[in-house]
């Protein structure tokens, strides 16, 4: 049976109960590589990052300032708006996971298991009950009992297809005011004879303006989060 012990790093390391190595050094760096390169599909996929950055994203597009915010900015943004969600989930993991098995008190796979258990009721609250019945149609599966006993093979894309589809929901909300916007300068353009002046231009400045005395980033950065914290 594997075992852990803590390397010179003070990273857990695969082991043996005779003190060998289960895996050498090379194979460890490897697989850690490899882990660190899906960490950012990972962190977009299963965290409320997928939500905040494609509403962010939307909104630019509403708003018509092509490129500002940045896509930096709005990453940087949607990342730190991220932490503060999944903090206590983090820290359930933390203490429940990575502590135990760290000090040995625990196999990797016991880890495993103790810590998709506060990923897995996280993504459960924002799952749809038609996303998981496709998934588990697709992999001939039998649903559960209850949903705790979700498999994380269904729970993890049913959750990615349940956040883009309130993500798209939210998005097409945000472009109605806009969009209203819009239709009222190119009729006004129109009905003057000013066809030669794209409506674009003119729109644009009302559609800040309007943005900015509503508070726009306030407002939706706070419903963002309240969504996520109490959907």
């Amino acid at each position: 049976m594997l075992i852990l012990a803590a390397s010179p790093l003070g990273m857990p390391s695969l082991s043996t109960p005779g003190g060998g190595s289960a895996v050498s050094q090379p194979m460890q760096i490897i697989v850690l590589l490899t882990l660190l390169t899906l960490l950012p599909a990972i962190v977009m996929s299963i965290t409320p990052f997928l939500r905040i950055t494609i509403v962010l994203h939307f909104l630019r597009q509403a708003l018509g300032t092509q490129n500002t915010p940045s896509n930096q900015v709005l990453v940087g943004l949607s990342m730190f708006l991220t932490l503060v969600i999944v903090q206590p989930m983090a820290s359930d993991i933390y203490d429940k996971a990575w502590l135990p098995v760290e000090n040995g008190r625990m196999t990797l796979e016991q880890g495993l298991t103790e810590g998709s258990k506060p990923l897995r009721t996280f993504l459960i609250k924002f799952v749809r009950e038609k996303d998981v019945q496709l998934f588990l149609e697709i992999s001939h599966t039998a649903a559960p009992r209850k949903p705790a006993d979700l498999d994380m093979k269904i729970v993890i894309p049913a959750y990615i297809l349940s956040e883009l589809k309130a993500s798209f929901q939210i998005g097409a909300v945000l472009y109605l005011p806009f969009l209203i916007i819009d239709v009222i300068v190119a009729s006004v353009t129109l009905s003057v004879g000013m066809v030669q002046l794209p409506p674009a231009m003119i729109s644009a400045p009302f559609k800040i303006l309007l943005f900015v005395l509503i508070d726009g980033w306030n407002l939706v950065v706070g419903s963002l989060m309240k969504s996520l914290v109490s959907p």
